[in-house]
């Protein structure tokens, strides 16, 4: 395998998770305001999505979950992560936390009848560095070895499927960049919807990937060094982004759409 990332241009450290790099696929200049720490607000479904993923990965790594402890599983989670600073941040009452829970064991029920052959890791941390001051990290869902030989890396959606393309090509290149092989398939199911995509990646797809990743980071360095802001694109992605109130196009895109 030859899948190498480009020279950068010198500048500032850059930590580069999966989620930034489709952000920039969007948007460049709100992908720059979450490298610079700026975040949309918490939400409800993301809460619950996050809360979701916790529970799979505890069901995948322990086994099943019994029904009548299943509320005490979901509150454990919370209090034992992040979550715990995002209820309070959401201001959730307790009434409305039950129904969150509640929606998570609707997910839970429609994952256990998920097949689980080949199942080698949940919420695996890949975590790769240059020469040239960029970091780029990311947690899969899951991975499995395929009968065939080689890895399958699997992201779940606790929503509506949308398009993971980009998500799942920068696992891909992360994987190879850790493990110096590309994986076989790239895929990501909706555990709300049943829908799935899966993707055969190859080297070239994999060094393409690295090449954007290359330019996103020099482009970021460039703008920093300039005090400048990068391209700004509208969109559907408009409503949460951490500079919408500074973002004239995002605010015609948020009002058509809404």
């Amino acid at each position: 395998m030859s899948v190498a990332i480009p020279h950068l241009i010198p500048g500032d450290e850059i930590r580069l998770s999966a989620s930034t790099y489709v952000t920039w696929k969007k948007c460049p200049d709100s992908a720059n305001a979450r490298l610079q720490g700026k975040y949309g607000p918490d939400t409800r479904p993301a809460f619950t999505g996050i809360l979701a993923h916790r529970i799979f990965s505890r069901h995948l790594r322990g086994g099943p979950i019994e029904s009548d402890d299943f509320v005490q599983v979901c509150r454990e989670e919370i209090g034992g992560s992040n979550l715990n600073n995002k209820l309070a941040g959401l201001e959730m009452k307790p009434s409305a936390l039950g129904g969150v829970i509640e929606e998570v064991r609707g997910l839970y029920d429609r994952f256990t009848r998920l097949p689980t052959d080949g199942f080698e890791g949940s919420e695996v941390n890949l975590k790769y560095e240059t020469d040239d001051g960029l970091q780029l990290v990311g947690v899969v869902d899951a991975v499995y070895r395929e009968d065939l030989g080689g890895h399958r890396l699997v992201d779940w959606k606790t929503g509506e499927l949308g398009e993971p393309e980009d998500q799942l090509m920068f696992y891909a290149l992360l994987w190879a960049l850790d493990h110096t092989e590309v994986p076989i398939y790239v895929e990501a199911v909706s555990v709300r919807t049943g829908e799935r995509y899966r993707a055969v990646p190859s080297s070239a797809d994999v060094q393409e990937v690295a090449t954007e990743v290359a330019r996103l980071a020099s482009e970021m360095r460039t703008a920093w060094s300039a005090g400048s802001r990068l391209e700004k694109r509208a969109g559907p992605w408009c409503r949460f982004c951490p500079i919408l109130a500074d973002c004239a196009e995002g605010q015609a895109a948020e009002a058509l759409l809404s």
